[in-house]
């Protein structure tokens, strides 16, 4: 019996230790895992991007006949046509499903993403950005093709339409 009083000395004094270490390293690892808070936009801001995004499928249904100005043609559309832009067609492809059971019209998009290539490259100095350039195209896709000049300063080459 005596052999066995040190044997539970040890196994009393680890579990005191496990018992004070576990709870302060579990409040360490709660606070490490805390996603950081993100800044909240205030009522207004937000009630004004929802009024525009309101507005702004409006004004595709009022400019656009058919299927192509309804709001789930328009959102899936603009977002094809984003996607195949930064070259995600994985993602463009399973977007273009979603849009097809809409039953939106396949020549819209087509035109829409024809009217944005035609445009160019955006100038990483230009306040354009190809979000607008996606809406833009959307409402109206028979815009002329913006011609901009190059980055080394050279002309452009003379295109064969």
């Amino acid at each position: 019996m005596f052999a066995f009083r040190p044997c539970s000395r040890a196994a009393l004094l680890a579990a005191a230790l496990f018992t004070v270490a576990v709870p302060g390293a579990w409040g360490q690892n709660a606070n490490e895992q805390k996603p950081p808070e993100q800044p909240q936009k205030p009522p207004a801001d937000t009630a004004k991007e929802e009024k525009k995004k309101i507005d702004e499928f409006a004004e595709a249904a009022r400019l656009l006949p058919g299927a192509a100005g309804q709001p789930e043609c328009v959102w899936t559309g603009r977002r094809v046509v984003n996607l195949l832009w930064r070259d995600d067609l994985d993602t463009a492809l399973r977007q273009l499903e979603l849009y097809d059971r809409f039953g939106c019209p396949g020549d819209h998009l087509q035109q829409a993403f024809r009217c944005v290539v035609r445009q160019g490259e955006i100038d990483k100095k230009s306040t354009d950005s190809i979000g607008m350039r996606v809406t833009a195209c959307w409402l109206t896709p028979s815009l002329p093709p913006v011609i901009a000049a190059p980055a080394n300063g050279t002309p452009p080459a003379p295109s064969s339409q």
